[in-house]
């Protein structure tokens, strides 16, 4: 179907456009128009496309993103295309032959679950969990042979770099970096007085795609970059002598994480990690159990010896119950004390491989920021890192300072009162 929708794609994308790669990773400076070209790539495949119910995505990280980024140039561009209705309820754009383009938020993947894409973007996948991508998105392409592509600006050595870095030597992708200094597509004014008002990191990460400048707002960014500089993200083998730490962050509704954790002498060693959701506690019980370690504490937030109303017992009281000894429950501090608790620590942490989900999250855990007053928020961003990080903390505040030893755990006991 020959469709003129207005858009007139700028020269930079044109590879993008006629990429013959099924995969494709753009990594592209602020306003260089790359949701304009991803709508209307998709838009072009989708009118394209011989399958039966062509289906199609955009999808940003957070629901109320792709509406406000993308909504509006589903609908200026494709409106134009005769029969096309567009359901605002759902984001979803209804195109001839029952063709669909529809608009999702990565914090919400699971509704993605049951359905096939035949093409799907992937706009800033920096801020992503990975997992929408490897359990919920790829699977979706798998019968239809669908295709996607990541776009994004960098924020740091993420998921987004191990993306980029993939594609590098891989014929099957195609692999595009838009700089700023290089694509001529803002004035060189706007961005000499974009270097005045950002610190150097932010311009070479926003503006120059640089992977290596540090996360605007990351609370552990340097101290990640120490550990990796100094060789201690590495494999870190499981010592049969020492006794096991775990530290938890129990999700309700979403993400429930164990860091599990060795003391010796001043290193501290997080040696493995669990993290999963839409299971009972029994689940998480039964995984320590299947493991080979012997525990000595499992160090719990404030928040376990609340009562949940449909039990009456707390959550201490269920894992006691499920046979957990060793529990010691964290007092509750103020998020900046946890924080500061987690960098005196980070310096003598050694993180084996597997626990790779936890170190990303730890490395991009950040302050949330404030788009109308264009600063940074005194408080954390609540996205999927937020759950790894809230668990290392729980350690933090836990784990001897300045000492070998750990205290030995008391037996949690409830002795408040309730009426």
């Amino acid at each position: 179907m020959l469709v003129e929708t207005g858009y007139v794609a700028r020269p930079q994308f044109v590879p993008l456009h006629t990429r013959k790669q099924r995969w494709a990773v753009a990594v592209a400076h602020r306003r260089a128009g790359k949701t304009v070209a991803c709508i209307n790539d998709l838009l072009d495949a989708a009118l394209r496309c011989s399958h039966t119910d062509p289906r199609f995505a955009y999808i940003a990280p957070l629901y109320t993103q792709a509406k406000d980024v993308a909504w509006g140039y589903v609908k200026r561009y494709g409106m134009t295309i005769p029969s096309a209705e567009a359901n605002e309820s759902e984001l979803r754009l209804d195109l001839p032959g029952g063709r669909r383009l529809r608009l999702y938020g990565a914090d919400n993947y699971d509704r993605l679950r049951g359905g096939y894409l035949d093409g799907v973007i992937l706009d800033e996948y920096a801020d992503m969990d990975p997992r929408a991508w490897s359990e919920v998105i790829r699977p979706m392409l798998a019968d239809r042979k669908g295709w996607a592509v990541f776009i994004g600006t960098p924020k740091g050595r993420n998921a987004f770099w191990e993306v980029w870095d993939k594609a590098e030597a891989d014929p099957d992708w195609c692999r595009i970096m838009l700089k700023a200094s290089e694509t001529g597509l803002l004035p060189p004014e706007e961005l000499a007085d974009a270097r005045k008002v950002m610190t150097p990191e932010q311009y070479e990460q926003e503006f120059e795609c640089s992977f290596q400048a540090a996360i605007m707002g990351a609370y552990f960014g340097r101290e990640m970059q120490a550990a990796e500089a100094d060789g201690r993200i590495a494999r870190v083998p499981w010592e049969p002598k020492l006794q096991v730490h775990t530290a938890w962050d129990l999700g309700i509704g979403d993400s429930t994480v164990i860091w599990f954790v060795q003391v010796t002498g001043n290193e501290i060693r997080l040696i493995d990690f669990i993290e999963s959701s839409g299971v009972g506690l029994d689940w998480y019980v039964k995984q320590l159990r299947d493991k080979p370690y012997s525990y000595e504490s499992h160090l719990l937030p404030h928040d376990a010896e609340v009562r949940e109303l449909g039990s009456g017992q707390s959550r201490v009281e269920t894992m006691q119950s499920l046979g957990l000894q060793g529990i010691r429950v964290i007092p509750a501090q103020r998020k900046e004390d946890q924080i500061n608790a987690a960098r005196l620590i980070l310096p003598r942490c050694y993180f084996d491989e597997k626990t790779k989900r936890g170190i990303e999250a730890l490395r991009q855990y950040r302050a949330e920021w404030d788009d109308k007053r264009k600063v940074l928020k005194d408080r954390p961003l609540h996205d999927w890192t937020s759950h790894p990080a809230d668990a290392f903390m729980v350690l933090a505040q836990a784990v001897p300072q300045g000492t070998s030893s750990w205290s030995k755990p008391v037996a949690y006991k409830d002795t408040r009162a309730y009426v």
